[in-house]
């Protein structure tokens, strides 16, 4: 179940459809099938059930049926001309998932690469995430989730087409090789795949093929240009926000400022006085206006002047917040980690230290705002969006539509930034119930500033640490409480198990890798009212700031070097040490450095893979902050494209660095108090810091790529202003009047 926490949902008795030539007034009845339609999406809004998913790069239509194609399982196809066809169902955001699966695939295929193209697959069970069980991207896990049934899928391929050389040549499959397309028998005999697949067709599928090893690797753990990429600068790729069908009106909805907020009034005349306006039509989660184009149906929503009941979050502000979260925080009992025993902290001898840290409400801030053009005809469903969860929105949408799962038609197209805000189903539900109700293909996009309202993020999260030092300044003891949001009771389809505890709360926080003896970490869990939702990286990306931070600060109390202070703590954690050891190295450590830099480390490990950061800083009189350099290594076990993982980790170092330096969501009289990026700043090109990528060669299994290079900036970054400052900022983003010299 997915859940939209207390969203607009007693709309649907009140509800008008309006179009722009009729003579209805604007509190026409709505017919009964209107009346369940629009309950139903309130319902939805609230709550509803997952389904069972039923150039070189391109949108596939359906799996090839031609005879002299050999397509021996879902994931790949061969033809004649010794074309590989690779289908991705995997959504593509930035991280390379395009190029990833294809490689996979191809590396133990043993195809030319140059003959390699991928295609977007469609909706279908045969591409579920074995990590969700459904056909959905997050978590980064596309890799380490298909890293086995791909390279087999590819690797049968290969034994089939073998196996028909063989037969053809009338020789033993052991007696034979392949290499870039061919296969090569006895005296240099080859034939290409292209000429195989006829043969191989007739031939049963192997359902456990060997794989290779990583010494055996071609392709696989090389630096690889993206398939995508061409289309991207040439224009020809088509994101979400490109969709276009003949006939489509243009959809831009006032939303609901805040959860639970109602319309008391609208100006539907004034909307529908804009030229290009057609329909006005108020659903659960707001009111929209539908025209001939974007700007017509802008002009035609800002017109809507519309008059908000609150409700009972008209209250809701900064001050508000925090004291939900200090309230959980003294309450925290929900236990998520506890080995001996620190009862005794504050009466015991040992050197105590303790501190606060705070994290605010953040917003993804996709490049490409949140859109999705819906189609709905009799008793079918198309959609063309960039989401996250295409199997998902195939029972979601037939809700909507009421419609069977099967009648509805996911088409996934780029995304241009997802951070986890795209896994949500908002805009492919809105965009669906509109086209339902006005009759019409509806493409909805969400303004700027709609997207910055809309809810979705990232939880606001307050920890506690208390620490006894021994007389070697080495921890004893920690007790950490948490106060945060439950992301995982927003999300509708996850429970908090019976102990209380959200997981994602308190990752990477429960399960740091320092070797501390007694330990207890407790959750409370606050709800001031906006909804959460995953945010690049989750509890890590908090968690990671909280826990490096402190370390440091005990490492300080120890009076001890930070990097050597944890080195100490790590001994049972081998990849988290050689992170760490080789960022380090390669920042240049200990070394001297230009006047006024400073150095700063955070290691984290999250998704299965271990990231160390060393931030290079300096702090000017006026408090500013400059990051210089960003010297990371990473150990994210076995490899698919190097140049992906450099290009992941950089892209993560500006999320986290723009989190850190200006990121926070506040709000004041029940209302977001930012709007776009001139008061929701990201890092600006001449902010950008160098960043250097070293990458641990390794055979352990994959791990994420997309999210693990975020954790650590921040606390690497705070770091180095302490180095720099002697001052701790305990609070994100960095205030820098705190920083000001006199």
């Amino acid at each position: 179940m997915f859940r939209q926490q207390d969203t607009v949902g007693t709309l649907a008795d009140s509800v008008a459809t309006s179009d722009a030539d009729s003579a209805a007034a604007p509190t026409s009845p709505v017919s009964p099938s209107r009346r369940s339609l629009l309950k139903g999406g309130a319902a939805l809004s609230l709550s509803f059930v997952l389904p069972l998913a039923g150039g070189r790069m391109a949108q596939a239509a359906e799996p090839a049926a031609a005879t002299n194609t050999f397509a021996p399982n879902a994931w790949l196809r061969i033809t004649p001309d010794n074309r590989v066809t690779v289908l991705c169902g995997s959504a593509e955001m930035g991280q390379g998932v395009l190029t990833a699966i294809p490689m996979m695939v191809a590396e133990e295929l043993d195809a030319d690469w140059a003959l390699v193209s991928v295609e977007q697959a469609p909706v279908d069970q045969a591409y579920n995430n074995p990590m969700f069980g459904m056909q959905a991207t997050g978590g980064s896990t596309t890799v380490r989730a298909h890293w086995t049934p791909v390279r087999q899928a590819g690797a049968a391929a290969r034994q089939m087409l073998v196996a028909a050389a063989a037969q053809r040549w009338g020789v033993a499959p052991t007696s034979l090789r392949t290499e870039r397309g061919q296969v090569i028998g006895p005296n240099g005999k080859k034939a290409s795949y292209g000429s195989l697949v006829a043969d191989a067709a007739k031939l049963p599928v192997p359902e456990k093929p060997a794989l290779k090893a990583r010494k055996d690797f071609r392709i696989m753990g090389k630096p690889t240009r993206r398939l995508d990429s061409a289309a991207k600068i040439n224009g020809t790729a088509k994101f979400g926000i490109d969709a276009q069908v003949d006939g489509m009106l243009v959809a831009v909805m006032a939303r609901a400022p805040i959860a639970g907020a109602k319309p008391k009034a609208f100006d539907e005349a004034k909307a529908k006085a804009v030229p290009g306006v057609r329909k006005v039509i108020a659903i659960p989660s707001g009111v929209a206006v539908l025209a001939d184009g974007y700007w017509a149906a802008k002009q035609g929503r800002d017109a809507l002047a519309i008059d908000w009941d609150l409700g009972s979050h008209a209250d809701l502000s900064a001050e508000k917040v925090s004291t939900t979260l200090d309230q959980a925080l003294k309450s925290a009992s929900a236990v998520a980690k506890e080995e001996g025993s620190v009862k005794d902290l504050a009466g015991s001898t040992a050197r105590q230290i303790s501190a606060q840290y705070d994290v605010p409400y953040l917003a993804h801030a996709c490049m490409e705002p949140l859109n999705c053009l819906a189609w709905v005809r009799g008793d079918e469903v198309t959609i063309w969006a960039g989401t996250q969860s295409q199997g998902p929105s195939q029972g979601i949408l037939g809700q909507v539509a009421q419609v069977t799962p099967a009648k509805v038609k996911v088409n996934t197209l780029l995304l241009g930034g997802g951070f986890g805000r795209r896994f949500a189903p908002d805009f492919t539900i809105d965009a669906t119930l509109l086209s339902k109700l006005s009759g019409s293909p509806v493409k909805l996009i969400y303004t700027r500033e709609d997207d910055m309202a809309a809810g979705y993020y990232r939880p606001a999260s307050r920890v506690r640490f208390e620490a006894g030092l021994d007389d070697r300044g080495r921890p004893m003891a920690l007790r950490a409480e948490v106060a945060s949001p439950s992301i995982m009771a927003a999300s509708g389809f996850m429970k908090i198990p019976e102990n209380g505890v959200d997981s994602m709360a308190v990752e990477g926080l429960a399960d740091h890798p320092y070797a501390i003896p007694n330990q207890r970490v407790a959750y409370g869990r606050a709800e001031p009212g906006p909804q959460v939702w995953f945010w690049r990286s989750v509890g890590h990306s908090q968690n990671a700031f909280f826990i490096e931070s402190f370390i440091d600060e005990l490492a300080q109390a120890a009076k001890a070097d930070p990097l050597k202070y944890r080195l100490a703590l790590l001994d049972k954690q081998p990849r988290a040490r050689q992170v760490l050891e080789l960022a380090a190295a390669k920042a240049g450590w200990g070394k001297p450095l230009a006047k006024g830099h400073h150095l700063g480390l955070a290691v984290a490990e999250s998704f299965g893979t271990f990231v160390a950061e060393v931030a290079e800083v300096s702090v000017g009189q006026d408090g500013a902050i400059r990051v210089h350099k960003v010297t990371a290594a990473v150990d994210c076990g076995q490899t698919v494209n190097p140049q992906t993982i450099a290009r992941q980790i950089e892209g993560a170092v500006v999320y986290g660095l723009s989190a850190a330096l200006y990121g926070r969501i506040s709000f004041k009289d029940g209302k977001v108090e930012q709007s776009n990026f001139h008061d929701y700043p990201v890092l600006r090109m001449n902010e950008m810091p160098k960043v250097e990528v070293h990458i641990v060669a390794s055979d352990e299994a994959p791990g994420g790529i997309g999210e693990p290079g975020t954790p650590p900036i921040a606390p690497a970054v705070a770091n180095a202003i302490f180095a720099a400052t002697g001052k701790r900022l305990r609070q994100l983003p960095f205030d820098t009047d705190a920083l000001k010299q006199a």
